[in-house]
This record gives C-alpha cells, structure tokens and sequence, in this order.
C-alpha cells in the first residue's frame, strides 16, 4: 500500500516507484536494497518500510558496513555517485567467487562521473544487470519545502576566504544540478528569476540553473528544449531579509525549534510522574495533528490542544459507560485509535507548554522589543523614533542570555540600516560579547550594513501593507519572502530588480486571472497540472517563518502552489554560529569530501 504523503513526498516516492520499483515488478522475488547515508535519509522522508515490503524489499542495508552474502539474492543499489558508495558497491563484488549478492541493480541519485563509471565497469560490469540516473538530488523536508544535500553550504558560499576560490563557484554549481533534479521531479521548466543585488551569487546560480535546465531538458539532436512551464523559479540571498533569521516568532513549529533542543526533527520529553520515562516524539506530516497545529500562533495551540485532549477523553468515558457486550466490544476496538490519538495531543501539549514556560519567563518581555525594532512601529503604529533607547531595557536586563543580546543587537543594527564602528565596539564590549562579536560583525559578508558608511549602496524591498491584518501585538512582523511570493503571483515583481535569465520566459499566470477564458478541466489531477507553481530558493538557509509563508500564500491563492527550499533549514542559534564561523579558516569548518 502507498504512503499517505503530501506534496513533494509524494513526488518523490512516485518517481522512485517509476524509476526503481517498476523495473521489477514482473520478476515476483524478494530483493535487498543497499542504501547510503543520503539515500537512508531520502527513502525515511518520503516512505515506511511496509511501503518498501509491499515493492518486494525484505531487508534494507548500508552499502558502507560489513554484512552477511546472501548469493541467492539479488540487491538494489540506491545510491549517491561519490567514492565511499561506489567503493561499497565494488567490494561487494570483488570477486565472483566471493559475490555478496546474486547480482547488483544500480541506481544513482544524481549524475556519476565517467571516471567512477569506469572503476565499476573495470572491477564489476558482469555483476551489474542494470544502471540508471534517476535525479533525485534533493531531500523533499515537507510538502512544500525541500533541502540540498550539501554540507557547510553557508561558510561555503559566504565565507571571505573562499571569495576568489573555485570552492565558491563548485558549490553553486552543485546547488544549480540538485535544483534542477527538484524541477524535473515536478516535471517544470520554470522561468528563472533572482535578485539582483551587490554580490553577484544570485545571478550566478540563477544563470546555472538556467543552463543545467537546458541540458536536462534537451530532447533530440536538433538540440530542442522543453517548453517553459507555467511556473517561475525565484533565487535569493539569504541577506535580502536578515531581520526574520533573528525574529523570535511565536508560531508553534518556529517557536518550537527556536527554544527547545529538538534535533533531527525528534522532541524529548518526560513522562508524569515521579518514575517519569524519557520518550521521544519525531516531529513530521505523518502526525495529523502536528500538520494541524505547526503555523497556529502558540495562544491558538495552548487553546485548542487541551480542547482535543477534553474531547477524546470524554468519547472513551462515554463508551467505557455502556454496559452492554457490543458496546464493550466497539470499545475495545476503538481503543488503540483513542490511545493513538491522546499520546499525539500530550506530546504537542508538553511541547507548547515546555514553549509557553520559556516565553514567559524571558521571551515576552524581549518580543514586544524585537516586533519595534523590526517594524520601527509599536504596537500602536507609532514611530519608533529612538532605537537605542527600545534597544538598551533588554541589554540592561541580567536574565536574557548573550544569545538574546545579540540578536536584539542584530535587529537595532538592522533597523537602523548599520551603526557607527565606535558605537558597535562599545555594544559588545558593555554586553561583554567579545568571543561572540564575530556573530554580529560577519553579517557583512551578506552583504548587510553593520557599519553604516556601507548603508549607500542598499536598496530594501518595498513592504506590503498589512495593518487591517489581524495579528497578534507580538507578532506583528511578516517575513519579506511572504511580500515577494504575493508580488510574484499578482505578477509585481519589478524586472529590473528580479530579472529573468530566460531568453523566452512563459506567460505567467500565477493569481488566475486569466483562467475563466481557458476551457473547464476534466479533473482535480489535470487542474493541479496546469495551475501556476512558484519555487523560491533561498542560498544559505531558510527560516521556519518563510516556510510558513509558502503555505499561507499557497492557502490564499488557490491557483498557484508555491514550494520554497535552501541549502538547509535555519534556526536562529545555528544561524549564529554560521555567521561566526564565517571568519575561521576553511580546515576548521568545512567536512572533507568523500
């Protein structure tokens, strides 16, 4: 049986069905499946491993760890084209005498290199019955978000030591393939747009990506390419909106992420009681609940999660109150569901309030700060007209940490569009943040003012009107993607400061508007095909609020699905220690590559 997945899972796992799967599905015999690091990763975000039992996997292994032959059997390679899979992949099959498997079906993620290509021909061509690219270099993180595999991806595209370097430009190569599997997964040949800005980095991969597109989509000898779907691909800076990196936001999955120590998508917590276990939970879309819940605002969750908690609990004492034998056998029946369904509230609950007691305790009193100085309004829609003076209550106050400081920092200095050299040195030394000033100082090489001589150069993104939207008074600030994704569909973008590298960009057709003159589509499938799709990608990082807008945008106008996607997923901590590490040498920060 298929997974329950949404959106880009859903693709995902269609295309592996397609590509992999359905080259067996006549031979009717169990297989091994041989996974990698990256391929491990892929296969848990978009499917289970019934779903992999039902395509005729019976047991899922590492190509890189020692294992048992089983020369009777018949193994599947998903992997990535690197040397430590491929040398896997070769050991396995050494000598024939000695083969592990019956024989080896080979799939790569992503492009392998002749010179790979040829080690496997020279050491195990007999062994291999099939090889295949598949394109699928990129991880589906949510229905509309995605991820590139590429480690170190801020220092490498940031850092000042790898300015003049060809690393800067091999990493933006990469991102531009592994953006282009993304598109070809969808099936879309987008318009390609970026920000033109000081650094040249946007317009670089934007012009990459175009390329890399051409190639893929290249079709016969005449060298004819793809027509341009009705979809547009946006690449921004990952400076372009500093202040919603540093924001503390209030919804549920950013809130969440930004003050509880939640790794890998997995939350810890303990269970009542004096003997309490520690459990774990894994935040992601297969829990309904947390789909419902992840972009509430924290005053709606806190609300509305004891209501469900009330709710289930009254369903099992109103059944557990009928006597009769077929009541009791219903019940019965029901009761994993019920048990199901209670132990996903209380898990959401301890996360709200584990949120809830950090918020009160520090937080709320630094918001209202942080929502002034990024609006330069208060909530009354007054001017701020002193900065350092909303700045200097959170700096005085002993109980914020040197993290909270810096962003508030972080947010005047942003306000203000940069600060004297005098007056940024004094910050940090009455703050006494002298090992972390690096974390304020570094903004620059993302092309963001911190000194304000730099401030003639910068040119911001006009904001949207939202003041007849309803918000909360700490949460006033809208991410500037959210203006940029609304601007796009309703075609505003102005082509000066967002052209396209197309030489022939589609009609765009984002908002509908021209759709009453087309014919009436047959079904929600071909509807979903010609609707309008807008992809942003941010280099270095995207925050849980921009995420969050490409939902609510997607919400609002029903006719465009916008999918958003970056190097990684930020949180305001990491983000930090990036911006710090930016000034290290490069053997103190990158991985060496495989």
């Amino acid at each position: 049986m298929a997974p329950a997945v949404r959106g880009l899972k859903g693709f995902v796992w269609q295309k592996l069905k397609s590509a992999v799967f359905d080259d067996f599905r006549k031979e009717e015999e169990w297989k091994i499946m041989l996974l990698d690091d990256y391929t491990t990763k892929l296969l848990s975000m978009c499917c289970k491993m019934t779903d992999l039992l039902a395509e005729g996997i019976t047991v899922v292994e590492n190509v890189y760890k020692d294992r048992e032959p089983v020369p009777h059997m018949k193994a599947i390679y998903l992997i990535t084209p690197t040397k430590k899979s491929v040398d896997g992949l070769i050991d396995d099959f050494i000598s024939k005498s000695s083969s592990r498997y019956k024989a080896a079906y080979v799939y790569f993620t992503d492009f392998c290199s002749d010179s790979l290509f040829n080690k496997i021909k020279s050491s195990c061509a007999k062994s291999i019955k099939r090889c295949k690219e598949i394109n699928i270099s990129f991880f589906p993180y949510e229905s509309q978000v995605f991820t590139l595999n590429i480690p170190d991806a801020f220092y490498r595209c940031y850092s000042p030591t790898l300015e003049k370097t060809k690393d800067k430009d091999a990493v933006l190569q990469v991102m531009a393939e592994q953006i282009v599997t993304l598109c070809a997964t969808l099936d879309e040949n987008p318009g390609v747009r970026y920000r033109s800005g000081l650094s040249d980095r946007a317009s670089k991969l934007a012009q990459l990506v175009e390329k890399a597109l051409e190639n893929y989509y290249r079709t016969d000898e005449k060298s004819q390419i793809k027509a341009k779907t009705h979809s547009q691909l946006i690449i921004i800076d990952r400076g372009f909106d500093p202040v919603s990196t540093v924001l503390h936001e209030l919804t549920f999955q950013a809130m969440a992420y930004d003050l509880l120590p939640i790794e890998n998508d997995t939350y810890k917590y303990k269970t009542e009681g004096s003997g309490g276990k520690e459990k774990e939970a894994i935040l992601e879309e297969d829990d309904d609940l947390w789909v419902k819940m992840r972009h509430k605002h924290i005053a709606d969750v806190i609300e509305e999660i004891p209501k469900l908690l009330k709710e289930a609990s009254s369903k099992t004492k109103a059944a557990e109150g009928k006597l009769s034998i077929s009541a009791l056998s219903q019940l019965m029946k029901k009761m994993p569901l019920y048990r199901k369904e209670i132990s996903k509230q209380v898990v959401h609950l301890n996360i709200a309030e584990d949120c809830m007691s950090k918020f009160k305790s520090n937080i709320e009193r630094l918001c209202k700060t942080e929502q002034d100085l990024a609006l330069g309004t208060d909530a009354e829609g007054q001017t701020v007209k002193d900065s350092m003076r909303v700045l200097l209550p959170v700096l005085l106050n002993k109980s914020h940490d040197s993290h909270d400081k810096i962003r508030a920092i972080l947010l005047y200095i942003f306000s203000t569009n940069g600060t004297t050299q005098e007056n940024l040195d004094k910050l940090i030394q009455n703050v006494q943040i002298e090992s972390d000033s690096d974390m304020i100082r570094n903004w620059k090489y993302l092309d963001v003012p911190v000194i304000s001589s730099f401030v003639a150069q910068q040119h911001k993104y006009p904001r949207r009107d939202r003041s007849k939207e309803e918000t909360f008074q700490l949460s006033r600030w809208t991410p500037v993607i959210k203006d940029v994704m609304e601007d796009a569909i309703e075609n505003k973008l102005d082509s000066k400061d967002w052209p396209y590298c197309s030489r022939c960009p589609p009609t765009w057709n984002g908002s509908g508007a021209v759709s009453a003159r087309q014919k009436p589509r047959a079904s929600y499938r071909e509807e979903r095909r010609s609707s309008a799709r807008l992809i942003i990608f941010v280099i270095g990082g995207v925050t849980h609020s921009e995420m969050r807008s490409a939902y609510e945008v997607s919400e609002a106008y029903k006719s465009c699905e916008v999918v958003i996607g970056s190097t990684h997923i930020l949180t305001p901590k990491r983000l930090l220690e990036e911006v710090k590490s930016l000034s290290k040498p490069k053997d103190m920060v990158c991985i060496k590559d495989e």
